[in-house]
């Protein structure tokens, strides 16, 4: 499925303010209603140099545009990743596929 980004300060500060949160071993996802897919990362210096935090960025998107077809509804979605000393695809990959499961969950209850 394809998705926006997410890329101003002020669409994010919203997410940060209104959005509802759904923890992870990997990833706390932040999403809120929208009538778009949008996605944005939220990687902070405690990762690392930016060559790291640059790496996180990319396998998330990576593992959000492969797994998102498993949202129900469109929302817009922040991903913030645990600080860890490694970062694989494929635990970002299942962790947010089990943050997509609670959050259709908490969607639809």
């Amino acid at each position: 499925m394809k998705y926006l980004r997410i890329k101003k300060n002020a669409d994010f500060q919203k997410l940060f303010r209104r959005g509802k949160k759904v923890f992870s071993p990997y990833i706390t996802l932040l999403y809120f209603p929208s009538h778009s897919l949008k996605m944005g990362v939220a990687v902070s210096k405690k990762h690392g140099k930016a060559v790291e935090r640059n790496r996180i960025k990319r396998l998330l998107r990576a593992a959000f545009a492969d797994s998102s077809d498993k949202l129900e509804q469109p929302c817009s979605v922040i991903l913030l990743p645990a600080v860890r000393k490694d970062y694989d695809y494929a635990a970002y990959k299942k962790s947010l596929e089990t943050c997509f499961k609670k959050v259709n969950e908490c969607r639809k209850g």
